[in-house]
This record gives C-alpha cells, sequence and structure tokens, in this order.
C-alpha cells in the first residue's frame, strides 16, 4: 500500500506502507517438531488465538503453505 509522509507545513512525500514479518518458531507437538515462519504480527496473534495446528490447516486448504 502506498500513500503520503505530511510534514507539518502539510509538504506531501510518496511512502509505502509495509508488511510487519517477524521471523518466528513455532512447535507443532502433534508432530514433535518445530517449524519457523515468516508470519505478521497479526498473523501471530490469530495463531495464538487459534492455536498453530488450526492456522496450519487452514492455510494448506487456501494453498498459502505446503509444508
Amino acid at each position: 500500500m502506498s500513500g503520503n509522509n505530511v510534514s507539518h507545513s502539510n509538504r506531501k512525500s510518496k511512502r509505502t506502507f509495509e508488511v510487519n514479518l517477524q521471523k518466528k518458531r513455532f512447535y507443532i507437538p502433534e508432530e514433535d517438531r518445530w517449524i519457523t515462519l515468516r508470519v505478521s504480527a497479526s498473523g501471530i496473534r490469530n495463531i495464538n488465538k487459534n492455536g498453530i495446528s488450526a492456522c496450519l490447516k487452514e492455510a494448506r486448504e487456501k494453498g498459502y503453505f505446503e509444508g
């Protein structure tokens, strides 16, 4: 997504809004192993809320993740 930086004097310059990606290790108890994912901050909150297994299943169904 793109937008503008707006200064105090109201001058505008172009900028981009980047996704807040983090490298995070998650433990999968069913498979007894760790995986490392590049996941957004909101994705980490979703995983904490729904559980890693449910999120991996949903990601595989949508085609985001093949592992």
